[in-house]
This record gives C-alpha cells, structure tokens and sequence, in this order.
C-alpha cells in the first residue's frame, strides 16, 4: 500500500524491486512469498459475516494480483521472474511444482509464490514457512515495518525493549507474536531459521545478507 489506505503504490513497489535486486546482485538466490491484506483480508471480511473459506480464497486471488504487480516491477529492474500459483490459473502463472521452483532459482530467476498455500484457514506466514522448507532455504526473511522483534509493540508500547537474538523456545516462553503458531513451528521442527527486518529502510536487504543484526535472528 505504500503510503496509501488501499491497493498498490507505484513507489512501494519500485523500492521492493530495488531492494531485491539488490541482494540478487550480491549473489543471493530469492523467492519471494507475497500476501494480499493492501487488497483483501479473509478473516476480517469472516467477522462481518462473509463465509470464511470464500473470504480466505478472495485473499488467495489478491496475492495473485500482488504476485503480478510485483512481477511486472522486477521485470522493469531488469530481473528475471517466475510466478508460480497454489491454485491452477495457466494464463497468467505457473502452478507451483516444487522441483520447477528450485530450477528457476537455480538459473537465476526471482520466483514468486502467489494464491498461498491453496488452502482456506492457512495464513501466509504459513504458506511462507512451507515453501521456504520445500525448496530448502537457508533461512525465513519477514520484511515488516519495524527492525525487528521487540517484547511488545514498538508502534504502541516506546519502552518496547528490541531484542537481537532469540531461540525458537524462547520466542514460545515470551509469548511473542512473530508469526501465526502454525507457520513458527514449522520453522522450528524443520530448523529453519527467522530473521525480521525493516523492509521499507533502504539498503536494509543488501546489509542483513552479511549482518544478521540489521533484524532479529530466531534460530534453535
């Protein structure tokens, strides 16, 4: 959204592909899981009385439409992309098959996992948790709004104390809401580690890529 109430800004997304291209220049391998809340969100339409399976399927369909708008940014960067779907639509993505995604990785391209997981009742955190284990990343990058994870908000709470470092038990014993329990502890099972970083400061991507103290490094 931007600096807007709604939708897609144009600047948003041209600071997203800077960045990314960025880190792909200093030889990492990206995919990317994007949601669609700038559009829709399934479960805050549920409490006004929308079925929850159609809710969650319409904000499945918005991260098709981030999935494209991002796409189109990349490729104005001059970067490769991919978009691959959890729900069939051949004429503007890929289905996600998971070998096909590690190839383009491999050849170079920025993949784009859109339509979540294809499942209602599943977030994207989760969605973003499952890909990163399939194609076996080295670690779980959440670009939020703020530098990483604090003990409580920091946008509400300015004693909020920022934490550098945290082990996965030692999220669960604080009780901090990084992501949703579903998709922390698929992280954790697998040993996947999460780092959380402020993706609207520029340069922010490049920099965490060879200090994880740019964010909060969550590991076992």
């Amino acid at each position: 959204m931007g600096s807007q109430q709604f939708g897609i800004e144009q600047n948003a997304l041209e600071h997203y592909a800077q960045e990314i291209k960025s880190a792909i220049d200093a030889g990492a391998e990206i995919a990317i899981v994007i949601g669609g809340g700038n559009i829709f969100r399934g479960i805050e339409a549920t409490a006004q009385g929308l079925d929850r399976v159609q809710g969650d399927y319409m904000g499945m369909l918005a991260t098709i439409i981030n999935g494209l708008a991002l796409q189109s940014a990349l490729e104005k960067a001059n970067m490769p992309t991919r978009l691959l779907s959890a729900i069939e639509m051949k004429a503007i993505a890929e289905p996600f098959i998971r070998r096909r995604a590690i190839r383009h990785m491999e050849k170079g391209r920025v993949v784009i996992f859109g339509g979540g997981t294809g499942n209602p009742y599943f977030t994207t955190d989760t969605a973003a948790s499952l890909r990163a284990i399939e194609i076996e990343a080295d670690v779980i990058i959440k670009g939020t709004r703020v530098d990483g994870i604090y003990s409580a908000d920091p946008e509400k709470d300015k004693n909020a104390v920022r934490y550098e470092k945290l082990t996965f038990d030692e999220v669960y014993s604080k009780n901090l809401q990084i992501m949703d329990m579903t998709a922390f502890t698929l992280c954790k099972e697998n040993n996947l580690p999460i780092l959380v970083f402020d993706i609207n400061k520029k340069g922010n991507l490049k920099k965490l890529l060879a200090d994880s103290s740019i964010g909060t490094l969550v590991e076992a």
